[in-house]
């Protein structure tokens, strides 16, 4: 059945009973244009300009797009391509601190009375999903409610990767805001019930949260399997509603909405102060580091910045933004935080496996929440068989990583499943031509 199997990973969450601390403000920050998915933004600066800490640099007339808005106060140096951790060149603002972190003068918490006034207001904070998906949040909020019936909002407080818990110091440091914009978004989109999911491993979470809500019937916490992908979108929905959201839907085909907890956090803190999106709690951890920690970091600060900061104790020889399972490998000390950036993991002497033959052990179709055929839709990549791709629906397969963690014979299982998802992509775009 749907979303039964998963694995076990564990744990290293050094980093989860220290108190969120504050990054000095950077000397430079390099914001990416490419924030989200959707539409990159274009500059509304030019170099040269000042700009103050929080005023809106970037912006994409495109629907599914969010603005961006300045991390710091300073000058604007430079405007150039750079290439992102993705490999894509993508326009890139460089604004140098003047250390005065000056606030851009019109802030000012948004009027919003009604529910398109919640949107907008959603919109302009330049929010969007900080589990590390990245989708503008006002898109999801902005549904038709007389085609799309949304009758539960899901929170996700899972946070399942090994490291990383950004989220856990979110539901222990910011809990009122959360369920501040739990209310708001239950109050202006009209959702009748909200469910929290949190993992079993976070007992003093769950805890809290309930203690928050028990006055609250509407919102309900729920006790998640301590498992992975549990925080995965279409598994949370199912662990929590029992709902399926088949290939190619969203949840809100299944009446769900699913946010993220300090996507919620958020939300609340904007609307009652205007300050928009412009730093985001991060778990700096790995073998190499001497304090593993959650830090505030500004949108855009670079990674050497960070690093003269956290101290390590040897030169790392890799660096993983986001988490071991779903993250990716920087290749450049100079490579920018960004919105989506939940985790900077620092590592040294790291294991080199040489893939060898597949054994028909089986060990990737129990670990595939999902119930895919890994092996199998390797061997149609390999094929470049696309009508065999989309019959094993590696449409669905949504990256966890979990067949390559479970292979014993380390095959890039998972990386082929990308691979082979844009190989159909190309062949169907083809195909319509």
């Amino acid at each position: 059945m749907f979303g039964l199997h998963s694995i076990k990973l564990p744990h290293f969450s050094a980093s989860a009973d220290q108190t969120t601390r504050r990054l000095k403000p950077p000397t430079t920050v390099a914001i990416s244009m490419s924030q989200h998915i959707g539409a990159p933004c274009e500059p509304l600066v030019k170099v040269g300009d000042y700009v103050y800490l929080g005023q809106k640099i970037a912006d994409s007339a495109a629907f599914v797009s969010a603005p961006i808005h300045a991390s710091v106060s300073g000058t604007v140096t430079e405007i150039k391509e750079v290439v992102a951790i993705n490999g894509k060149l993508c326009k890139t603002v460089i604004i140098e601190s003047d250390n005065r972190m000056q606030l851009f003068p019109e802030i000012a918490p948004p009027v919003v009375e009604t529910r398109q006034d919640f949107i907008n207001a959603v919109r302009e904070s330049g929010v969007i999903g900080l589990g590390g998906a990245g989708f503008p949040t006002h898109v999801k909020l902005a549904f038709d409610p007389e085609k799309t019936k949304i009758d539960t909002l899901l929170l996700n407080g899972a946070e399942c990767e090994p490291y990383i818990t950004s989220d856990y110091r979110e539901l222990m440091e910011n809990t009122d805001a959360i369920i501040g914009g739990v209310k708001l978004i239950m109050k202006y989109l009209e959702i009748p019930r909200c469910v929290i999911g949190i993992e079993a491993d976070k007992p003093e979470a769950i805890e809290k949260l309930r203690k928050l809500t028990a006055p609250m019937p509407a919102i309900k916490i729920v006790k998640l399997k301590s498992a992975y992908p549990q925080g995965a979108e279409k598994v949370l929905v199912y662990s929590l509603t029992g709902r399926v959201v088949g290939e190619g839907k969203l949840p809100s085909d299944v009446g769900c909405m699913v946010m993220n907890v300090s996507t919620a956090g958020f939300i609340h803190s904007y609307i009652r102060t205007g300050m928009p999106l412009v730093k985001r709690r991060v778990t700096i951890d790995g073998n190499v580091v001497n304090s593993p920690s959650n830090i505030f970091v500004s949108v855009g600060t670079q990674l050497h910045e960070i690093l003269k900061e956290t101290g390590t104790r040897k030169d790392p020889d890799r660096i993983i933004m986001g988490g071991p399972m779903m993250g990716a490998c920087a290749f450049d000390p100079d490579t920018p935080v960004g919105k989506t950036s939940n985790a900077v993991l620092l590592f040294a002497d790291s294991p080199v496996h040489k893939e060898s033959a597949c054994i028909r052990c089986g060990k990737c179709v129990r670990a595939c929440p999902l119930n895919l055929m890994p092996t199998e839709l390797e061997h149609a990549y390999d094929a470049r068989d696309a009508k065999q791709l989309e019959k094993l629906k590696v449409g669905l397969c949504m990256n966890c990583g979990a067949c390559s963690f479970v292979c014993p014979a380390k095959r890039s299982l998972a990386e082929k499943n990308q691979l082979a998802k844009d190989f159909v992509r190309q062949q169907q775009a083809k195909e319509k031509k």
